[in-house]
């Protein structure tokens, strides 16, 4: 346990942490150490076994850290993980035990950083590292609290729902079929893709990863099982697992024109069977994410759409779209391949239809008989709903049973008692 003890003038917080090892640390006012003895007290009260050093500095353990979670996690998450470290953590906390790290000092960090002009985006960034390493700590024995949970709702560096709803952007109905009629008449080798991403959701990474046994055009099903980073690695989708998404009957004749097309191209440039991919370039090979987006950016001048829109925005279009018009969140869940319906709405929560003309007047409406009849169970029968017999058809005539002239049931044997009322055979 941790305690408070005055000696020499000085009010001394005496504790041990979760592994036994003693500490002293002294105050000049009392309610100073009060305020840290109740700090270190759960720690003094979870004895933890280190499976590393105790001493670990911050950098040590962020060499250990990334080395452990390298085979669990994306090549791409990784990389972010480990710039992170290097570019802002390490500099400032590399030489500080992990142990000595507290929830004041880094708050201190955080509005450092927020105040040198990184953007709010960035600093929610680190901090989630921070905080993310520290959980393995607790994890490793390290540490019995983390001090850096829950900061960034308390430096506000998370973002709302409704501003992360109203940083989406979708387009339109009539925006989305003007959208792709243009492409149609000015990129005509894009539309088959771009009709893919705005008619199942589906992330550029992934599209451009499709092949084509992935399509089940007689289910009208594609299987998402793979996608593409920016760097051109090739690896599973952002879920960490495959999807399977619906496909309209338009897209799947355009998908089935298109995978026609392919087959010809291929034996006309003499491409191998070593190129699956379902959108390539003349020479077979996948398209670069990049040329999609400056072939969008044409034609949306060529529309005279508002430019900001992306190829993921087309996914964003694709779920607002299905939720106004009262598609199930969960079935759009599905098809997005989001984790949790709570993402789901709360990403595209203002798009749902919170409108229901006429629900109301359901709670008024007067049941039918066969409604009733299943309310009421068995006490239909007396009040003469079920009137025909069901196996002859006739009507069915119960008698009525004058109920003054039951008599309760006498000389009703008694329960037995287990083994010991075992009957013998004569």
């Amino acid at each position: 346990m941790a305690c408070v003890r005055k000696r020499r003038g000085k009010y001394v917080v005496d504790w041990r942490d979760g592994a036994g090892v003693r500490h002293w640390k002294s105050f000049d006012k009392k309610g100073d150490a009060d305020t840290f003895r109740d700090h270190v007290g759960q720690e003094a009260r979870q004895r933890v076994t280190p499976t590393i050093p105790v001493s670990s500095t911050m950098a040590e353990y962020a060499e250990h850290w990334t080395r452990f979670i390298g085979p669990t996690v994306k090549p791409r998450t990784l990389a972010r993980y480990s710039e992170i470290l290097k570019l802002h953590v390490l500099p400032k906390f590399g030489k500080l035990r992990v142990r000595d790290l507290n929830r004041g000092q880094l708050k201190l960090f955080l509005t450092e950083k927020s105040s040198l002009g990184l953007q709010k985006r960035t600093v929610r960034n680190i901090q989630g590292v921070i905080r993310v390493m520290l959980n393995a700590a607790i994890e490793d024995g390290l540490i019995a609290a983390n001090p850096a949970a829950n900061l960034g709702r308390a430096l506000k560096l998370t973002i709302s729902k409704t501003t992360r709803q109203e940083e989406i952007k979708a387009m339109t109905k009539v925006q989305r079929q003007h959208f792709l009629a243009t492409v149609l008449q000015h990129a005509p080798r894009y539309y088959p893709l771009f009709f893919v991403l705005a008619g199942t959701g589906e992330r550029l990474g992934e599209a451009l990863a499709l092949q084509d046994g992935d399509l089940d055009l007689n289910a009208q099903t594609i299987r998402i099982a793979r996608a593409f980073s920016e760097d051109g690695t090739l690896d599973t989708p952002k879920s960490g697992h495959g999807r399977t998404v619906d496909l309209s009957q338009a897209l799947t004749a355009v998908l089935t024109r298109h995978l026609m097309t392919l087959k010809q191209d291929r034996l006309k440039h003499g491409w191998t069977d070593q190129t699956p991919w379902l959108f390539v370039t003349k020479n077979g090979t996948p398209l670069d994410p990049a040329n999609v987006r400056r072939a969008m950016a044409s034609v949306l001048k060529q529309a005279k759409l508002p430019l900001h829109f992306t190829p993921h925005c087309l996914r964003h279009t694709y779920a607002s779209i299905l939720l106004s018009e009262g598609v199930p969140a969960p079935y759009v869940q599905e098809q997005l391949g989001h984790a949790t319906i709570e993402l789901t709405v709360s990403t595209y929560g203002r798009w749902l239809k919170k409108k229901a003309p006429g629900a109301l007047d359901r709670l008024d409406a007067i049941p039918s008989q066969s409604e009733r009849a299943v309310a009421r169970g068995s006490k239909v029968v007396a009040e003469g709903v079920y009137s025909q017999n069901p196996q002859t058809g006739g009507a069915l005539q119960l008698p009525e049973i004058p109920w003054k002239s039951v008599e309760p049931a006498t000389r009703i044997e008694r329960a037995t008692c287990g083994l010991r009322n075992r009957c013998s055979a004569n």
